[in-house]
């Protein structure tokens, strides 16, 4: 009986072989695709790093515990004394009063239905992650961006968010820094990496410069006005920005970090008052209708966007003493009073209702 030897294999022509490559690649793809669809699945709805218990939810103050780096909150009207009994009252602050276990944030802030943590991720060249999460801190979406986090805004209705990094430098009292501010809007998932190119009037006229930096983003109720400070060449700018029509315009000079009442009719921020590296900025309130400025009661120099705790006050963070990296103080906005110690080790106020 004879035996036959296998047929030898067809070698694939130029076409056939073009297609497996093809089948192959498409293959690939499509795993990668799924797997970044399912880890993206995963993401979204994820609790933060937090405590199951713990939700933004008020009436409290929430904000950055300094000894843990993570979120706490404790009742509004909490207050542990003035400035000259703060370090008597400090060593019994926390009886009861602080809820700890939020998530681990570097900057915190929540209104409406959102909150938005900002996180430094170590690296030869430093990232902020910005987490935005639900009342629930569940996990909505999360952004990397290069940078060293400095400030973080939501809009009333937790439609918009701001933030923004020190793209170089570390300090806004110093000429040698670079800003990056982002808008994201939850409604529509659009975001805007970096707002400095929107059109920018001064003194009614087009401005263009290559030193135009954006910070402090601060949300009207309508979630389309919104206000910020510009800096360059050496001076700083309020401008008032509208989404819908993209463009803004400056309204005056010397006011940085604006904070927008609850109510919409005036602005808290830091002017800077000295050149004093050290002490350069005092806080102070503008009246929108008026255009008149009122200076807060306190007097030390404050590199902070204030929060607005309610219409009658506003809420900092300041060096800290007794070794703690800052405290966050409150006092009134119209100027009268005196401030108060309202978290021993805190900073990133924020009054949720």
């Amino acid at each position: 009986m004879s035996t036959r030897s296998p047929k030898p294999a067809t070698p694939l022509g130029p076409r056939s072989r073009i297609a497996v490559v093809a089948a192959a690649v498409l293959l690939l793809a499509g795993g990668s695709v799924g797997y970044a669809l399912r880890a993206q699945h995963r993401a979204q709805g994820q609790r933060a790093d937090a405590d199951a218990s713990f939700t933004v939810s008020g009436p409290a103050l929430y904000f950055r515990d300094t000894d843990t780096g993570r979120v706490a909150h404790q009742p509004l009207a909490e207050a542990d004394g003035d400035r000259t009994t703060a370090t008597r009252t400090v060593g019994t602050r926390t009886a009861g009063a602080r809820t700890t276990g939020g998530p681990s944030c570097d900057r915190f802030y929540a209104a409406g239905d959102s909150a938005i943590c900002l996180r430094t991720r170590p690296g030869v060249l430093p990232r902020t992650q910005a987490i935005v999460f639900d009342r629930h801190l569940r996990e909505k979406r999360r952004i990397t961006v290069p940078g060293i986090p400095t400030r973080a805004r939501v809009s009333a209705s937790g439609r918009m968010l701001s933030w923004t990094v020190f793209a170089t430098g570390d300090s806004y009292a110093t000429t040698a820094f670079s800003t990056r501010t982002a808008v994201l809007d939850l409604r529509t998932g659009y975001l805007i990496k970096s707002i400095e190119d929107i059109p920018l009037t001064i003194d009614g006229k087009r401005y263009h410069a290559p030193d135009v930096n954006y910070w402090g983003v601060s949300f009207a109720r309508d979630d389309n006005r919104f206000y910020a400070t510009v800096s360059t060449r050496g001076s700083t700018y309020l401008v008032q920005g509208d989404m819908r029509t993209w463009a803004t315009k400056a309204l005056r000079r010397n006011v940085e970090c604006p904070s927008l009442s609850p109510d919409n009719t005036r602005l808290a921020f830091k002017k800077k008052v000295s050149d004093d590296p050290a002490a350069p900025w005092r806080l102070y309130v503008l009246d929108l209708r008026t255009m008149r400025e009122t200076a807060l009661a306190e007097t030390h120099s404050v590199d902070d966007q204030a929060a607005w705790l309610d219409d009658a006050a506003v809420g900092y963070a300041l060096p800290g003493s007794a070794g703690r990296a800052s405290d966050i103080w409150t006092v009134p906005a119209d100027g009268t009073g005196a401030p108060r110690l309202a978290v021993a080790g805190g900073s990133s106020p924020t009054a949720v209702g």
